[in-house]
């Protein structure tokens, strides 16, 4: 039988909340001499921002989530708001304005979607930003990020951690349950194959929960082990292949 596994306000505790949290505090409770950012990536569909979400509630962080069409002043205005500041007009006052909100409030900030940044050669601004204020900055993106940052030495010189996102456990699966199969055990057996059909996807995990609580009210099941689900379908990401 599967026990159900605490959540942290309504969200599951998996691996990558922890990692994600420990991150951050990391560069929070850096001593002075060390560099303040930390860096989280990983493949679409890991969790990444949902924890980041969670943490940065936890943390009383900033929290902004980057644009393919920000320029270096929409990133400004979109940390300015963020902070509940009028923005000024200039890029470089909007900076001092930002910089000053870090270093006085102390609190940390954390930028997901980081690669539209480095996509959109705004690199060196978070830079700035981060050694005019010394503040404790998470950044958040895909696989291929380290290796982007790679090409800007003196950003690169300034992470303090690099944390690769995990993929989803059987463990992780089985505190998802109760938020998208509620009403429904799932056995251990399907949620093994589950996990192993999701390829690391906390996301697909997700999706297929629900396919399965969607399945057990309509066939009024309590609970669902793989033998019962037998040949029904489950979510793998693919396209399905045109029947003709």
């Amino acid at each position: 039988m599967n026990v159900v596994k605490p959540m942290v306000n309504g969200i599951a505790d998996i691996v990558n909340l922890s990692l994600c949290d420990v991150a951050l505090e990391r560069a929070i409770s850096r001593t002075t001499n060390l560099p303040g950012m930390v860096c989280m990536y990983g493949p679409s569909g890991f969790g990444k921002s949902v924890a980041a979400t969670h943490v940065a509630n936890r943390r009383r962080a900033y929290y902004v989530q980057a644009k393919s069409v920000w320029t270096k002043k929409a990133t400004l205005k979109a940390i300015l708001d963020e902070m509940g500041i009028r923005p000024l007009l200039t890029i470089p006052e909007m900076l001092d304005q930002a910089a000053e909100e870090l270093a006085k409030s102390g609190r940390p900030l954390i930028i997901d979607e980081m690669d539209h940044l480095v996509d959109k050669k705004a690199v060196e601004l978070i830079r700035d930003l981060y050694e005019a204020s010394q503040a404790a900055i998470l950044l958040i993106g895909e696989e291929q990020l380290p290796n982007k940052l790679k090409k800007y030495e003196r950003f690169h010189g300034r992470i303090l951690a690099w944390v690769p996102a995990q993929p989803v456990t059987l463990e992780d699966a089985k505190k998802l349950t109760p938020l998208y199969a509620p009403f429904v055990e799932i056995a251990d057996d399907l949620l093994h194959h589950v996990v192993k059909l999701s390829a690391g996807s906390v996301r697909r995990v997700a999706v297929n929960m629900e396919m399965i609580q969607e399945e057990a009210n309509a066939t009024g099941w309590l609970v669902v082990d793989l033998a019962a689900w037998g040949k029904r379908e489950l979510y793998t990401g693919e396209a399905p292949k045109r029947r003709i």
